[in-house]
């Protein structure tokens, strides 16, 4: 269970029930899971300011400020709005349910609480929300532009060289602010309205040229995989001809192939037959001493990072 050795998860759990919160804090403790205690939406805002916990319960009706505020703060915060917030409401609460996924909940719970639904639930949840932190560290290890956002164009998380492009394109955001630049928000909204929204592009030209975004997945109901190209086709393949020691259209085979292409679409942006765009590919692999498109990509984005 543990993500790392001697080290165990934490969940926060924000309800103003004491009862409510005995029983909760002994079952998740006994679980094996270290349990903050916040007893108000506020006190819970001022731990996260504190501490990160890894999954948050919230309750749905407390005084002053609600779960579902409290929530909506602690997603519009790029430093807590990674954290899962499973909701706890009461049985006759239903509308409660549909309110909480709006703000950005992942799941909920009934009151009176079950203990052993309760244990599973906060367990898949830790786990969901390990891979996509892995899933992330990953890709910012391998220097790739990627970026998730929900379908109303909020900014979930992105790597630092998708921050980067993003600036270049908007100058004076930053990832504090939650929301991407207008601009992109409208190109997410056209990408999520086609039919079949996997693999679909759309490009935005800008002074220092073009930015493709392409939805790689939509892996959760309301949450968009994408992959940002920063495309300046005639410098950027000019830069792999000389690191690489590539002939010029070699060097653009690979670059439109650390783009993610195929080479359907190559051939039909470089006007040459697929089976031209073949042949180049495995000379490519021969000069660069890789046997796979992926390690090829690769080495072209590592390049391009010198």
């Amino acid at each position: 269970m543990d993500a790392e050795p001697n080290r165990r998860e934490t969940v926060l759990v924000v309800d103003d029930q004491p009862d409510t919160l005995r029983l909760i804090t002994d079952t998740l403790d006994s679980a094996g899971l270290t349990v903050l205690v916040a007893t108000s939406g506020a006190a819970a805002l001022d731990l996260l300011a504190h501490v990160v916990p890894d999954l948050v319960l919230m309750d749905a009706v407390m005084p002053f400020m609600d779960g579902f505020e409290t929530t909506r703060r602690i997603k519009a915060n790029p430093a807590t709005a990674h954290v899962p917030v499973i909701f706890m409401t009461g049985l006759t609460e239903s509308e409660h349910v549909v309110q909480g996924f709006e703000v950005g909940g992942v799941d909920y719970v009934r009151k009176p609480v079950n203990v052993d639904e309760l244990v599973a639930r906060v367990r898949v949840h830790l786990i969901q929300a390990r891979a996509v932190q892995a899933s992330t560290a990953s890709l910012d290890a391998t220097g790739r532009l990627m970026l998730a956002t929900d379908t109303r164009g909020t900014m979930l998380w992105c790597t630092p060289l998708a921050e980067r492009a993003i600036m270049r394109f908007a100058p004076g955001w930053d990832r504090e602010q939650t929301m991407l630049p207008e601009v992109l928000r409208q190109a997410v909204e056209r990408l999520l309205a086609r039919t079949d929204t996997r693999g679909a592009s759309v490009r935005l030209d800008h002074e220092e040229g073009t930015l493709e975004l392409v939805v790689i997945a939509q892996y959760r109901e309301n949450e968009v995989l994408i992959r940002l190209n920063a495309i300046n086709l005639r410098e950027d393949a000019a830069r792999l001809q000389e690191r690489l020691g590539l002939t010029e259209r070699e060097s653009e085979v690979l670059l439109w192939i650390s783009y993610g292409k195929s080479n359907a679409d190559i051939s039909d942006v470089l006007i040459i037959s697929p089976r031209t765009v073949q042949k180049h590919l495995e000379r490519i692999y021969e000069k660069l001493g890789v046997e796979t498109r992926a390690a090829a990509a690769a080495m072209a984005i590592r390049s391009d990072d010198q």
